[in-house]
């Protein structure tokens, strides 16, 4: 038979010995002092950003390469890459974000870090090259920048039948050519969290051997 409280409480007074303090402690009581199981952390949504880190990154599927001959991911093994989407004039976005670029391109290109800008085209009207190297031009843009016809690559790495809300999505991708950052569209100024999280990741990056 178990021992209770009360039938515990009450052998000790006919004998006089006292049971160990744990004995007369209420089972509820004895439940609560075990220590709670610990809580699982839910899983990343599939295909959210949290999900890619760590993951990765595919080969991409460009065209019309600037300021670079044409470059593969895989040819950039060794090299911490910076991906970002941009459009042309009149992306007040791209225009703010242009800055942040040209500034990791200035500061750590000697570091191992290769910026590289995919334009993807949203304009009024058929893509013209032309107007492409304008733009690159006129964002100041010295670093490589390819052509994503048809979405095909942004695709692939961002929307995959998802909505978002941007487009212009940033990818950081290390040494190893794993997803280590992303920022999810938007803006970037030099001087907003976003920039100062970019530029601590790169640095942390370009550390990694």
């Amino acid at each position: 038979m178990a021992m209770t409280p009360l039938l515990a409480l009450a052998l000790a007074l006919a004998t006089g010995h006292y049971p160990k303090p744990g004995l007369l402690v209420k089972p509820a009581e004895r439940a609560n002092a075990e220590e709670a199981p610990v809580a699982k952390t839910p899983a990343a949504e599939p295909g959210s950003p949290e999900a890619l880190l760590g993951t990765r990154a595919l080969a991409w599927d460009v065209t019309d390469w600037i300021n670079s001959k044409p470059l593969a991911l895989k040819d950039l093994k060794g090299k911490v890459v910076l991906v970002r989407w941009w459009t042309g004039g009149g992306c007040p976005f791209c225009a703010a974000t242009a800055p942040a670029l040209n500034r990791f391109h200035a500061n750590y290109a000697d570091k191992g870090l290769v910026v590289i800008g995919f334009y993807h085209h949203k304009a009024q009207g058929p893509l013209d090259l032309a107007s492409v190297k304008k733009a690159t031009k006129s964002f100041g843009f010295q670093f490589p920048v390819a052509v994503d016809p048809n979405w095909r690559t942004l695709k692939k790495w961002w929307l995959g039948g998802k909505r978002r809300q941007w487009t212009s999505v940033s990818f950081l991708i290390d040494r190893r050519g794993m997803i280590r950052h992303i920022h999810p569209g938007g803006q970037y100024a030099p001087g907003s969290k976003a920039y100062e999280d970019m530029k601590a990741k790169i640095e942390e990056l370009v550390k990694e051997k």
